[in-house]
Protein backbone atom coordinates (compact mmCIF):
# COMPACT_ATOMS: atom_id res chain seq x y z
CA UNK A 1 0.00 0.00 0.00
CA UNK A 2 1.59 3.30 -1.10
CA UNK A 3 2.52 5.69 1.69
CA UNK A 4 -0.24 8.33 3.18
CA UNK A 5 0.95 12.27 2.05
CA UNK A 6 0.45 14.43 4.78
CA UNK A 7 -3.29 16.21 6.08
CA UNK A 8 -3.38 19.09 4.82
CA UNK A 9 -5.59 21.34 7.90
CA UNK A 10 -5.19 24.30 4.99
CA UNK A 11 -6.98 23.07 1.53
CA UNK A 12 -9.49 25.08 0.25
CA UNK A 13 -11.57 23.72 -2.56
CA UNK A 14 -12.03 27.87 -3.95
CA UNK A 15 -8.18 28.36 -4.49
CA UNK A 16 -6.35 24.73 -5.07
CA UNK A 17 -6.34 22.31 -8.35
CA UNK A 18 -7.79 19.69 -6.61
CA UNK A 19 -7.94 17.98 -3.04
CA UNK A 20 -4.11 16.26 -3.31
CA UNK A 21 -3.33 12.77 -3.76
CA UNK A 22 -3.60 10.37 -1.58
CA UNK A 23 -3.54 12.68 1.97
CA UNK A 24 -4.43 10.90 5.16
CA UNK A 25 -7.60 11.63 7.07
CA UNK A 26 -8.53 14.87 9.16
CA UNK A 27 -7.49 13.87 12.69
CA UNK A 28 -11.81 13.11 13.57
CA UNK A 29 -13.71 11.46 16.46
CA UNK A 30 -14.75 9.12 13.46
CA UNK A 31 -11.28 8.41 12.10
CA UNK A 32 -10.12 7.60 15.40
CA UNK A 33 -12.72 5.31 16.21
CA UNK A 34 -13.65 3.32 13.10
CA UNK A 35 -10.92 0.61 13.22
CA UNK A 36 -9.11 -0.02 10.14
CA UNK A 37 -10.01 0.96 6.93
CA UNK A 38 -11.53 -2.01 4.74
CA UNK A 39 -9.22 -2.33 1.93
CA UNK A 40 -9.78 -0.53 -1.17
CA UNK A 41 -8.23 -1.33 -5.05
CA UNK A 42 -5.21 1.24 -4.86
CA UNK A 43 -4.67 4.02 -7.35
CA UNK A 44 -5.13 3.72 -10.80
CA UNK A 45 -2.28 2.00 -12.49
CA UNK A 46 -2.44 2.42 -16.22
CA UNK A 47 -5.49 2.72 -18.05
CA UNK A 48 -8.57 1.51 -17.66
CA UNK A 49 -12.50 1.20 -19.06
CA UNK A 50 -14.87 1.28 -17.12
CA UNK A 51 -18.85 1.68 -17.84
CA UNK A 52 -19.88 4.27 -15.43
CA UNK A 53 -16.99 5.81 -13.26
CA UNK A 54 -18.40 8.21 -10.06
CA UNK A 55 -16.22 10.57 -8.48
CA UNK A 56 -15.81 10.95 -4.93
CA UNK A 57 -16.10 8.34 -2.45
CA UNK A 58 -18.29 9.78 0.38
CA UNK A 59 -21.94 8.47 1.31
CA UNK A 60 -23.41 9.82 -2.03
CA UNK A 61 -20.69 8.32 -4.34
CA UNK A 62 -20.44 4.79 -2.02
CA UNK A 63 -24.22 4.73 -2.05
CA UNK A 64 -24.88 5.37 -6.01
CA UNK A 65 -21.92 2.59 -6.67
CA UNK A 66 -24.10 0.44 -4.30
CA UNK A 67 -26.93 0.59 -5.42
CA UNK A 68 -25.62 0.85 -9.44
CA UNK A 69 -24.71 -2.86 -8.75
CA UNK A 70 -27.16 -4.08 -6.40
CA UNK A 71 -30.00 -2.82 -8.77
CA UNK A 72 -28.90 -1.96 -12.38
CA UNK A 73 -26.09 -5.30 -12.05
CA UNK A 74 -23.59 -2.40 -13.39
CA UNK A 75 -20.37 -2.70 -11.36
CA UNK A 76 -19.24 1.17 -11.06
CA UNK A 77 -15.55 1.97 -11.06
CA UNK A 78 -15.26 4.78 -8.13
CA UNK A 79 -12.18 7.55 -8.19
CA UNK A 80 -11.42 9.21 -5.55
CA UNK A 81 -8.55 11.41 -4.88
CA UNK A 82 -7.09 10.34 -1.09
CA UNK A 83 -8.69 7.94 0.96
CA UNK A 84 -12.10 6.20 0.79
CA UNK A 85 -14.88 8.68 2.76
CA UNK A 86 -12.28 11.82 3.11
CA UNK A 87 -14.08 14.66 2.67
CA UNK A 88 -16.90 15.48 4.39
CA UNK A 89 -18.29 11.69 4.97
CA UNK A 90 -15.88 11.72 7.50
CA UNK A 91 -15.54 15.13 9.01
CA UNK A 92 -19.91 15.94 10.04
CA UNK A 93 -21.31 15.22 12.91
CA UNK A 94 -23.17 12.22 12.16
CA UNK A 95 -27.10 13.66 12.50
CA UNK A 96 -29.01 12.07 10.18
CA UNK A 97 -32.80 13.56 9.55
CA UNK A 98 -36.01 13.68 7.67
CA UNK A 99 -34.48 16.56 5.75
CA UNK A 100 -32.26 17.68 3.05
CA UNK A 101 -30.57 21.53 2.28
CA UNK A 102 -31.45 24.13 4.26
CA UNK A 103 -34.78 25.07 4.21
CA UNK A 104 -37.67 24.12 5.90
CA UNK A 105 -40.40 23.21 4.81
CA UNK A 106 -42.90 26.09 5.06
CA UNK A 107 -40.11 27.71 2.82
CA UNK A 108 -40.67 24.73 0.37
CA UNK A 109 -44.12 25.79 0.19
CA UNK A 110 -43.20 29.85 -0.51
CA UNK A 111 -40.93 28.60 -3.24
CA UNK A 112 -42.67 26.03 -5.22
CA UNK A 113 -46.42 26.07 -3.91
CA UNK A 114 -48.72 23.40 -2.13
CA UNK A 115 -48.64 20.37 -4.20
CA UNK A 116 -45.36 20.73 -5.07
CA UNK A 117 -43.98 20.71 -1.54
CA UNK A 118 -46.17 17.57 -0.93
CA UNK A 119 -44.44 15.65 -3.32
CA UNK A 120 -40.94 16.97 -2.22
CA UNK A 121 -41.37 15.98 0.91
CA UNK A 122 -42.56 12.03 -0.02
CA UNK A 123 -39.27 11.98 -1.87
CA UNK A 124 -37.26 13.43 1.20
CA UNK A 125 -39.49 10.68 3.20
CA UNK A 126 -38.95 7.84 1.25
CA UNK A 127 -34.82 9.01 1.41
CA UNK A 128 -35.37 8.66 5.03
CA UNK A 129 -36.37 5.72 4.21
CA UNK A 130 -33.24 4.41 2.60
CA UNK A 131 -31.31 5.53 4.82
CA UNK A 132 -32.82 3.85 7.68
CA UNK A 133 -32.43 0.78 5.89
CA UNK A 134 -28.55 1.08 5.31
CA UNK A 135 -28.28 2.05 8.64
CA UNK A 136 -30.47 -1.40 10.12
CA UNK A 137 -28.42 -3.22 6.93
CA UNK A 138 -25.29 -2.11 9.01
CA UNK A 139 -25.76 -1.77 13.02
CA UNK A 140 -22.11 -1.51 13.23
CA UNK A 141 -22.56 2.51 12.10
CA UNK A 142 -23.79 2.31 16.08
CA UNK A 143 -27.37 4.13 15.50
CA UNK A 144 -28.74 6.42 17.93
CA UNK A 145 -32.41 6.75 17.30
CA UNK A 146 -35.25 8.38 19.05
CA UNK A 147 -35.52 11.63 16.80
CA UNK A 148 -34.67 15.10 16.51
CA UNK A 149 -34.49 18.17 18.91
CA UNK A 150 -34.88 21.73 17.64
CA UNK A 151 -33.85 23.62 20.60
CA UNK A 152 -35.08 27.30 20.52
CA UNK A 153 -31.67 29.54 21.61
CA UNK A 154 -33.54 32.71 22.27
CA UNK A 155 -37.51 33.16 23.69
CA UNK A 156 -38.13 34.82 20.41
CA UNK A 157 -37.48 31.62 18.37
CA UNK A 158 -40.15 30.14 19.95
CA UNK A 159 -42.77 31.42 17.57
CA UNK A 160 -40.54 30.14 14.83
CA UNK A 161 -41.07 26.81 15.61
CA UNK A 162 -44.40 26.94 16.65
CA UNK A 163 -45.48 27.75 12.92
CA UNK A 164 -43.11 25.50 11.43
CA UNK A 165 -44.60 22.84 14.28
CA UNK A 166 -48.25 23.29 12.39
CA UNK A 167 -47.01 23.08 8.76
CA UNK A 168 -45.37 19.67 9.78
CA UNK A 169 -48.39 18.03 11.11
CA UNK A 170 -51.66 19.84 9.42
CA UNK A 171 -49.94 20.23 6.38
CA UNK A 172 -47.43 17.16 5.83
CA UNK A 173 -48.86 14.55 8.62
CA UNK A 174 -45.85 14.83 10.93
CA UNK A 175 -46.26 14.07 14.50
CA UNK A 176 -44.04 16.79 15.76
CA UNK A 177 -44.88 18.59 18.88
CA UNK A 178 -43.60 21.33 21.10
CA UNK A 179 -41.86 20.90 24.19
CA UNK A 180 -41.21 23.70 27.03
CA UNK A 181 -38.13 24.23 28.51
CA UNK A 182 -39.18 22.73 31.24
CA UNK A 183 -39.98 19.45 29.47
CA UNK A 184 -36.68 20.07 27.54
CA UNK A 185 -34.81 19.92 30.64
CA UNK A 186 -36.43 17.11 32.65
CA UNK A 187 -36.71 14.45 29.93
CA UNK A 188 -34.03 15.36 26.96
CA UNK A 189 -30.95 17.51 28.03
CA UNK A 190 -30.04 20.23 30.14
CA UNK A 191 -29.43 23.34 27.63
CA UNK A 192 -29.05 26.12 29.47
CA UNK A 193 -29.46 28.13 26.33
CA UNK A 194 -32.93 26.68 26.06
CA UNK A 195 -36.21 28.78 25.53
CA UNK A 196 -38.34 25.24 24.43
CA UNK A 197 -38.34 23.14 21.70
CA UNK A 198 -39.89 21.13 18.91
CA UNK A 199 -38.89 17.52 18.33
CA UNK A 200 -39.71 15.70 15.45
CA UNK A 201 -39.64 11.54 15.80
CA UNK A 202 -37.48 11.35 12.88
CA UNK A 203 -33.86 11.18 13.75
CA UNK A 204 -30.87 9.01 14.23
CA UNK A 205 -27.53 9.85 14.49
CA UNK A 206 -25.00 7.55 13.53
CA UNK A 207 -21.30 6.33 13.42
CA UNK A 208 -20.41 7.90 9.58
CA UNK A 209 -17.05 6.45 8.90
CA UNK A 210 -18.04 3.43 10.03
CA UNK A 211 -21.70 3.60 7.85
CA UNK A 212 -19.17 4.70 4.96
CA UNK A 213 -16.87 1.83 5.43
CA UNK A 214 -19.65 -0.95 5.24
CA UNK A 215 -20.88 0.75 1.77
CA UNK A 216 -17.41 -0.01 0.76
CA UNK A 217 -17.44 -3.12 1.84
CA UNK A 218 -20.26 -3.90 0.73
CA UNK A 219 -20.28 -2.49 -2.98
CA UNK A 220 -16.86 -4.06 -3.14
CA UNK A 221 -17.90 -7.37 -2.39
CA UNK A 222 -20.61 -6.52 -5.47
CA UNK A 223 -17.97 -6.16 -8.18
CA UNK A 224 -17.27 -2.21 -7.82
CA UNK A 225 -13.76 -0.93 -8.22
CA UNK A 226 -12.49 2.00 -5.66
CA UNK A 227 -9.22 3.18 -6.34
CA UNK A 228 -8.00 5.76 -3.93
CA UNK A 229 -5.03 8.19 -4.93
CA UNK A 230 -6.77 9.18 -8.12
CA UNK A 231 -7.46 12.47 -8.03
CA UNK A 232 -9.30 13.65 -11.54
CA UNK A 233 -6.90 16.27 -12.73
CA UNK A 234 -8.17 16.21 -15.85
CA UNK A 235 -11.54 15.42 -18.11
CA UNK A 236 -12.44 15.49 -22.10
CA UNK A 237 -15.29 13.68 -23.91
CA UNK A 238 -14.45 12.36 -27.31
CA UNK A 239 -17.52 10.40 -29.72
CA UNK A 240 -19.37 10.45 -26.44
CA UNK A 241 -16.90 8.51 -24.21
CA UNK A 242 -15.15 10.51 -21.13
CA UNK A 243 -11.74 10.28 -20.73
CA UNK A 244 -10.75 11.00 -16.83
CA UNK A 245 -7.47 11.70 -16.32
CA UNK A 246 -5.49 10.40 -13.16
CA UNK A 247 -1.97 10.40 -11.89
CA UNK A 248 -1.82 6.95 -13.08
CA UNK A 249 -3.62 6.36 -16.08
CA UNK A 250 -6.91 7.80 -18.06
CA UNK A 251 -10.07 6.09 -17.65
CA UNK A 252 -12.65 5.92 -20.49
CA UNK A 253 -16.72 5.50 -19.46
CA UNK A 254 -19.57 5.84 -20.96
CA UNK A 255 -21.15 7.64 -18.30
CA UNK A 256 -20.02 9.83 -14.72
CA UNK A 257 -21.56 10.71 -11.65
CA UNK A 258 -19.76 13.81 -9.40
CA UNK A 259 -20.26 13.37 -6.02
CA UNK A 260 -17.61 15.55 -4.54
CA UNK A 261 -19.33 17.74 -2.36
CA UNK A 262 -17.88 20.58 -0.76
CA UNK A 263 -14.37 19.17 -2.28
CA UNK A 264 -15.80 20.21 -6.00
CA UNK A 265 -12.58 21.91 -7.51
CA UNK A 266 -12.54 24.36 -10.05
CA UNK A 267 -11.83 22.62 -13.49
CA UNK A 268 -12.90 19.32 -12.46
CA UNK A 269 -15.83 19.61 -15.10
CA UNK A 270 -17.23 22.88 -16.38
CA UNK A 271 -20.95 21.89 -15.29
CA UNK A 272 -19.47 21.81 -11.40
CA UNK A 273 -17.60 25.20 -11.74
CA UNK A 274 -18.46 28.08 -9.38
CA UNK A 275 -21.76 25.96 -9.06
CA UNK A 276 -21.62 25.77 -5.01
CA UNK A 277 -20.30 27.87 -2.16
CA UNK A 278 -17.74 26.11 -0.05
CA UNK A 279 -18.61 26.62 3.93
CA UNK A 280 -16.29 25.15 6.75
CA UNK A 281 -18.03 23.68 9.81
CA UNK A 282 -16.03 22.98 12.75
CA UNK A 283 -16.53 20.13 15.16
CA UNK A 284 -15.19 18.54 18.02
CA UNK A 285 -15.52 15.95 20.51
CA UNK A 286 -14.71 16.18 24.36
CA UNK A 287 -13.11 13.43 26.82
CA UNK A 288 -16.19 10.97 28.13
CA UNK A 289 -18.40 12.25 30.38
CA UNK A 290 -18.33 11.53 33.86
CA UNK A 291 -21.74 10.23 35.91
CA UNK A 292 -21.90 13.52 37.58
CA UNK A 293 -21.40 15.32 34.63
CA UNK A 294 -23.94 13.52 33.05
CA UNK A 295 -25.93 14.57 35.85
CA UNK A 296 -25.44 18.03 35.86
CA UNK A 297 -25.93 18.35 31.94
CA UNK A 298 -29.01 16.33 31.96
CA UNK A 299 -28.27 14.45 29.19
CA UNK A 300 -31.26 11.71 29.02
CA UNK A 301 -30.61 11.33 25.14
CA UNK A 302 -28.42 10.29 22.74
CA UNK A 303 -31.08 12.06 20.09
CA UNK A 304 -29.23 14.26 17.76
CA UNK A 305 -30.08 18.09 18.26
CA UNK A 306 -29.76 21.61 16.90
CA UNK A 307 -29.91 24.78 18.05
CA UNK A 308 -32.30 27.88 15.96
CA UNK A 309 -29.62 29.77 15.33
CA UNK A 310 -28.16 30.61 11.39
CA UNK A 311 -24.83 29.90 12.40
CA UNK A 312 -26.55 27.16 14.19
CA UNK A 313 -25.00 24.49 16.98
CA UNK A 314 -25.05 20.79 16.32
CA UNK A 315 -24.77 18.38 19.40
CA UNK A 316 -25.21 15.00 20.61
CA UNK A 317 -24.47 13.14 23.50
CA UNK A 318 -22.10 9.80 21.90
CA UNK A 319 -22.93 6.39 22.70
CA UNK A 320 -19.29 6.45 24.95
CA UNK A 321 -20.62 9.50 26.54
CA UNK A 322 -18.59 11.88 24.73
CA UNK A 323 -20.27 15.08 24.07
CA UNK A 324 -20.12 15.88 20.16
CA UNK A 325 -20.61 19.53 18.79
CA UNK A 326 -20.19 21.73 15.64
CA UNK A 327 -20.98 25.05 14.25
CA UNK A 328 -19.31 27.35 11.78
CA UNK A 329 -15.66 27.94 11.22
CA UNK A 330 -13.33 30.16 9.24
CA UNK A 331 -14.25 31.61 6.08
CA UNK A 332 -11.22 30.32 4.17
CA UNK A 333 -9.03 27.27 4.31
CA UNK A 334 -5.80 29.14 4.58
CA UNK A 335 -7.18 30.46 8.10
CA UNK A 336 -9.41 27.31 9.74
CA UNK A 337 -6.34 26.57 12.23
CA UNK A 338 -6.67 29.87 13.77
CA UNK A 339 -6.99 28.61 17.99
CA UNK A 340 -10.51 31.18 17.40
CA UNK A 341 -13.09 29.01 15.50
CA UNK A 342 -12.09 26.27 18.09
CA UNK A 343 -13.27 28.91 20.37
CA UNK A 344 -16.39 29.40 18.91
CA UNK A 345 -17.47 25.94 19.23
CA UNK A 346 -15.71 25.86 23.33
CA UNK A 347 -17.96 28.80 24.32
CA UNK A 348 -20.86 27.46 22.81
CA UNK A 349 -20.28 24.16 24.85
CA UNK A 350 -19.71 26.36 27.80
CA UNK A 351 -22.98 28.25 27.86
CA UNK A 352 -24.59 25.22 27.31
CA UNK A 353 -23.38 23.15 29.36
CA UNK A 354 -21.58 25.33 32.38
CA UNK A 355 -20.90 22.07 34.13
CA UNK A 356 -18.31 21.26 31.48
CA UNK A 357 -16.15 24.80 31.45
CA UNK A 358 -12.12 23.34 31.37
CA UNK A 359 -13.38 20.13 30.19
CA UNK A 360 -10.31 18.26 27.99
CA UNK A 361 -11.17 18.30 24.24
CA UNK A 362 -9.88 15.27 23.00
CA UNK A 363 -10.69 15.45 18.84
CA UNK A 364 -10.97 18.95 16.73
CA UNK A 365 -11.64 19.58 13.28
CA UNK A 366 -13.19 20.76 10.35
CA UNK A 367 -14.55 19.96 6.97
CA UNK A 368 -16.31 21.58 4.25
CA UNK A 369 -19.94 21.63 3.27
CA UNK A 370 -21.61 22.44 0.12
CA UNK A 371 -24.12 25.29 -0.04
CA UNK A 372 -26.04 25.20 -3.39
CA UNK A 373 -27.73 28.57 -5.01
CA UNK A 374 -31.17 27.82 -3.16
CA UNK A 375 -30.16 25.38 -0.26
CA UNK A 376 -31.45 22.50 -1.81
CA UNK A 377 -29.46 19.59 -3.00
CA UNK A 378 -29.14 18.70 -6.74
CA UNK A 379 -29.16 15.02 -8.39
CA UNK A 380 -28.69 15.62 -12.20
CA UNK A 381 -28.05 15.72 -15.96
CA UNK A 382 -26.95 19.15 -16.71
CA UNK A 383 -27.11 18.57 -20.29
CA UNK A 384 -29.40 16.37 -21.77
CA UNK A 385 -27.14 15.02 -24.27
CA UNK A 386 -24.52 14.04 -22.22
CA UNK A 387 -24.13 11.22 -19.90
CA UNK A 388 -22.76 13.83 -17.16
CA UNK A 389 -24.49 13.76 -13.90
CA UNK A 390 -24.06 14.80 -10.19
CA UNK A 391 -25.43 14.83 -6.55
CA UNK A 392 -24.35 17.04 -4.20
CA UNK A 393 -25.63 20.58 -2.09
CA UNK A 394 -26.89 19.24 0.74
CA UNK A 395 -25.98 22.49 2.71
CA UNK A 396 -24.67 20.39 5.71
CA UNK A 397 -28.20 18.17 5.68
CA UNK A 398 -26.32 15.43 3.70
CA UNK A 399 -25.69 12.62 6.09
CA UNK A 400 -29.37 10.87 5.79
CA UNK A 401 -30.35 12.46 2.14
CA UNK A 402 -27.36 11.45 0.63
CA UNK A 403 -28.27 7.79 1.13
CA UNK A 404 -31.15 8.37 -1.13
CA UNK A 405 -29.42 10.69 -3.65
CA UNK A 406 -27.15 8.35 -4.51
CA UNK A 407 -29.78 5.59 -5.44
CA UNK A 408 -31.54 8.41 -7.55
CA UNK A 409 -28.15 9.13 -8.90
CA UNK A 410 -27.92 5.37 -10.13
CA UNK A 411 -31.24 5.51 -11.19
CA UNK A 412 -30.54 8.10 -13.83
CA UNK A 413 -27.33 6.93 -14.70
CA UNK A 414 -28.65 3.41 -15.58
CA UNK A 415 -31.05 5.50 -17.80
CA UNK A 416 -34.75 4.89 -15.84
CA UNK A 417 -37.27 7.72 -16.07
CA UNK A 418 -39.10 7.87 -12.92
CA UNK A 419 -41.91 10.59 -12.10
CA UNK A 420 -40.00 12.32 -9.05
CA UNK A 421 -37.53 13.44 -11.19
CA UNK A 422 -39.53 16.50 -12.20
CA UNK A 423 -39.42 17.95 -8.67
CA UNK A 424 -37.00 20.67 -8.14
CA UNK A 425 -34.23 19.00 -7.05
CA UNK A 426 -34.10 16.58 -9.88
CA UNK A 427 -34.77 18.49 -13.18
CA UNK A 428 -33.30 22.30 -12.26
CA UNK A 429 -28.96 21.87 -12.30
CA UNK A 430 -27.06 23.82 -9.95
CA UNK A 431 -26.49 27.29 -10.92
CA UNK A 432 -24.62 29.37 -8.22
CA UNK A 433 -25.67 33.34 -8.60
CA UNK A 434 -21.79 34.60 -9.20
CA UNK A 435 -22.71 38.44 -9.02
CA UNK A 436 -21.32 41.89 -7.79
CA UNK A 437 -23.14 45.41 -8.31
CA UNK A 438 -25.63 43.04 -10.58
CA UNK A 439 -22.71 42.17 -12.67
CA UNK A 440 -22.38 38.04 -13.45
CA UNK A 441 -18.74 37.47 -12.69
CA UNK A 442 -16.76 34.64 -14.80
CA UNK A 443 -16.52 31.35 -13.36
CA UNK A 444 -13.19 31.75 -12.00
CA UNK A 445 -10.82 31.09 -8.87
CA UNK A 446 -9.70 34.30 -9.61
CA UNK A 447 -12.70 35.93 -8.05
CA UNK A 448 -13.22 33.52 -4.83
CA UNK A 449 -12.14 36.44 -2.99
CA UNK A 450 -15.29 38.25 -3.78
CA UNK A 451 -17.22 35.49 -2.71
CA UNK A 452 -15.03 35.55 0.55
CA UNK A 453 -16.11 39.22 0.98
CA UNK A 454 -19.57 38.13 0.59
CA UNK A 455 -19.34 35.31 3.24
CA UNK A 456 -17.56 36.96 5.69
CA UNK A 457 -20.26 39.89 5.72
CA UNK A 458 -23.09 37.76 6.12
CA UNK A 459 -21.63 35.83 8.84
CA UNK A 460 -20.99 38.62 10.79
CA UNK A 461 -24.52 39.60 10.16
CA UNK A 462 -26.10 36.43 11.16
CA UNK A 463 -24.25 36.44 14.30
CA UNK A 464 -25.65 39.65 15.43
CA UNK A 465 -29.42 38.41 14.24
CA UNK A 466 -28.26 34.96 16.35
CA UNK A 467 -27.44 36.75 19.22
CA UNK A 468 -30.42 38.92 19.33
CA UNK A 469 -28.27 42.36 19.17
CA UNK A 470 -30.12 43.41 15.99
Amino acid sequence: MPSKAAYDPRYDPLVAPHPGQGRDYAPTYWVGTAGEPPADDGPVAGDLDADVVIVGSGFTGLAAALFLAREHSIRATVLEANQAAWGCTSRNGGQGQNASGRLYRSQWIERWGKPAALRLDAEIREGFETFKSLVREFPECEPQPGGHLYIAHRPEKMDFLRRETQVMRDVFGYDARMLTAEEVRTQYVNDQECHGAQHEPDGIGVHPLKLAYSYLREARALGVKVHTSSPVTGFETRGGVHHLQTPGGTVKARAVGFCTGGYTSFGLHPSLDAKIMPILSNSMVTRPLTDAEIDATGFRTHQVITDTRTLRYYYRLLPDRRVQIGSRSSVTGADAPHPRHMAVLVDGLHRKFPALRGIQIDYSWWGWVDVSHDMMPRIAQPDPASTVFYALGYGGNGVSFSAHAGRRLAQRIAGQRLPQFDLPIYHGELDYPFMFNDIRLPQSRLFAPVRRLGQRALYHWYHWKDEGRI
